[in-house]
């Protein structure tokens, strides 16, 4: 651990796991304290390969991994948790979004297991952000209905009530003026299309104001590298709740990966076991 993490941890270290964030452009990755929310090592990113197909994604992860574990010293029972762009259901992805199609019923935890032997988890990459913003951020002790979103490549979303996740939800891929939401409001959409804040705002509030009138949620949280800059957008949106810019801005997706990872062993096992059985049921189904 490093002095400040030490410093930020209040000098004694917790329980430890490492943390994958898989992005449209990025893989992040950091070894966590999940008892402070602290990153207890350095936070290494590397571009997310292009084709994302699920064998070069896992090959990257694989050497940030093993980086992470040689300089932090962790042994096996260290688990990893990572934080994937689509619906992950018993330890695959039923639904791939700004990330290689391939990656629909890949059978990710029994391959990554196999490539990192160590418990693994996977989890929604914004459902894992909105996670760590609940538990260390902004969203702490907020009761009621919370949304989470993560302003990037796409748009991811968390949905949380009185604290409870409510796992998978894609407001992103809600329909507005006749197609994907965040092929509007995402971050990147406002840099393709040369928008101005002011003219990106516009389209973001017609879609929190979609969502709003959807879910009523007492509070929205936006994450993504745009966190960074709330001043040039968050003032100009009529949305009518309260709409506030994450406080853990791109550390959130480890974090809160690493939290998964860490307090589910049990269902990372299952997630396994899972993954295996289904694995043999389509060898068999192919004799």
């Amino acid at each position: 651990m490093t002095d400040e993490a030490s410093e930020k941890a209040g000098g004694r270290p917790g329980r430890l796991a490492i943390g994958i964030d898989v992005g449209g452009s990025g893989i992040k990755a950091a070894v966590v304290d999940i008892d402070s929310g602290v990153l207890t090592s350095e936070r290494l990113r590397v571009p997310t390969p292009v084709p994302s197909t699920p064998e070069a994604v896992i090959a990257s992860i694989g050497r940030l991994v093993r980086r992470l574990v040689k300089s932090e010293t962790l042994d096996e029972t260290v688990p990893v948790g990572v934080g994937l762009p689509g619906v992950t259901i018993d330890g695959a992805l039923r639904f791939a979004g700004n990330i290689d199609q391939a990656w629909i019923d890949f059978p990710v935890v029994e391959r990554l297991g196999k490539v990192l032997k160590r418990p693994i988890f996977i989890i929604n990459d914004a459902d894992a952000a909105g996670i760590a913003e609940m538990r260390f951020g902004v969203g702490k002790d907020r009761s009621g209905t919370v949304i989470f979103l993560t302003l990037g490549t796409g748009v991811g979303s968390g949905v949380f009530t009185n604290g409870v996740l409510v796992p998978n939800t894609e407001f992103g891929q809600m329909e507005i003026r006749g197609r994907a939401a965040e092929k509007r409001s995402a971050a990147v959409a406002r840099v393709r299309r040369g928008l101005s804040w002011k003219a990106w705002a516009t389209d973001l509030d017609e879609h929190l104001d979609r969502i709003q009138q959807l879910m009523w949620p007492s509070l929205m949280i936006l994450g993504g590298g745009v966190s960074k800059s709330p001043e040039k957008y968050i003032p100009r949106l009529t949305v009518k709740c309260e709409v506030v810019p994450a406080a853990l801005r791109n550390d959130a997706g480890i974090i809160g990966a690493a939290i998964v990872a860490a307090e589910n062993p049990v269902q990372a096992a299952d997630d396994a076991s899972t993954a295996k059985q289904r694995a043999q049921v389509t060898r068999e189904a192919k004799t």
